[in-house]
């Protein structure tokens, strides 16, 4: 592949390599879940929430990675990659706000995907075993950071995205430096996928049995120490005093709590748990039976577009008055699975034109300053 720049300047080219369907499909598959959980979730599905943006981070990572050292194997200068990198990270920023001003009824993690993008370029000289390792540490510190930054950084739109809480970059850092990590090894080698798999199995069955057995029992008795300390429960909040003697107290007991896009170990661990299976499985897949991965492909391949697509429809039902619980899709026999056609269909149509109208307006943002 040859990036080009306008300008007539020809950019340093980027090697050729054969593209991983699988990480495309397992990508489609969390949009597919965000969707069914936006629209129609219930009480079979309900495990999509908070994991699909786990599995989303992960195969963002990997891509991370892989399009960096493209990049660079390309004999491109480190400030080229810095360049495109910031561009990039801008460009998704800016959609990011301009979805968080419709004020729909979904969250928006694009202003924190984007700072992610910037905070990792320090890191993408790492070998894989500092990577890993630096993954391993982060799902320990990241945890209570995002906490502390959540209580901090409250009202400061830049900063928030950075460590500003569960939607927060530092909050999905974790599980995006092990997409990296993973980014580095050959994912066509079916030794190395059989090791994924074994590894999600060890990292997700003792986390399972950590959150049903252990921190309910944690969780209780910190609550317990906590109404009985005065400093906490008399504490009173002048939202109009300087910082930051107007933050809001550091919800500790979230750590405890493994539930949907909390932010806690726990749930981090067990997500990038059953991504690293799925990762695995669609790997094993593809070398027999790829030609059935291609309809999630095509919507791994358009994955910003349909998240602007879901973004963007939420707020419409709002404008058009009609309350999203209402239309309860989820409730409907194989409403979910219509749901997810729906997605395929939709992506199926946006490839005819080649590309997602959100993925070609950030390749012309791009040409603009490269």
């Amino acid at each position: 592949m040859n990036e080009r720049a306008t300008a007539g300047k020809k950019l340093p080219a980027v090697k050729e390599s054969k593209r991983l369907l699988a990480l495309d499909a397992v990508r489609g598959l969390a949009v597919m879940g965000m969707y069914i959980q936006h629209f129609a979730l219930n009480q079979w599905n309900s495990f999509v929430s908070g994991n699909t943006m786990i599995l989303f981070m992960l195969c963002s990572g990997i891509s991370y990675t892989i399009m960096t050292q493209r990049i660079l194997e390309g004999n491109a200068e480190r400030k080229f990659l810095n360049t495109r990198i910031l561009v990039r990270s801008v460009f998704i920023d800016l959609a990011g706000y301009l979805l968080i001003l419709l004020n729909g009824p979904f969250a928006v993690v694009l202003t924190a995907y984007a700072m992610l993008y910037l905070l990792m370029l320090p890191f993408i000289h790492f070998s894989t075993t500092k990577l890993f390792i630096l993954s391993g540490v982060a799902f320990v510190i990241c945890p209570p950071l995002m906490l502390i930054g959540m209580s901090l950084l409250e009202g400061a739109a830049l900063l928030s995205d950075i460590a500003g809480g569960p939607g927060s970059a530092l909050a999905w850092a974790p599980v995006f430096l092990a997409g990296m990590a993973i980014g580095r090894l050959d994912l066509h080698k079916t030794g190395t996928v059989i090791r994924f798999i074994a590894a999600g199995i060890v990292i997700l069955i003792p986390v399972k049995l950590v959150e049903f057995f252990v921190l309910p029992g944690i969780y209780q008795s910190y609550m317990e120490w906590a109404l009985q300390n005065p400093a906490i429960v008399n504490a009173e909040i002048d939202a109009f005093a300087m910082w930051p003697y107007n933050t809001q107290p550091i919800m500790w007991q979230m750590l405890f709590i493994s539930m949907p896009q909390g932010g806690s170990a726990c749930e981090l661990l067990a997500g990038t748990g059953g991504s690293l299976i799925l990762l695995g499985i669609f790997c094993l897949v593809e070398k027999a039976y790829g030609m059935f991965l291609k309809p999630f492909c095509s919507v791994g391949k358009l994955s910003l577009t349909l998240y602007v697509i879901q973004i963007t429809a939420g707020w419409g039902l709002q404008v058009a008055g009609i309350d999203r619980s209402s239309i309860d899709i989820g409730a409907i026999p194989c409403g979910d699975v219509m749901v997810a056609v729906f997605v395929i269909l939709l992506s199926c149509i946006f490839l005819r034109f080649k590309n997602g109208p959100f993925e070609t307006m950030m390749r012309k943002f791009e040409k603009k300053f490269i």
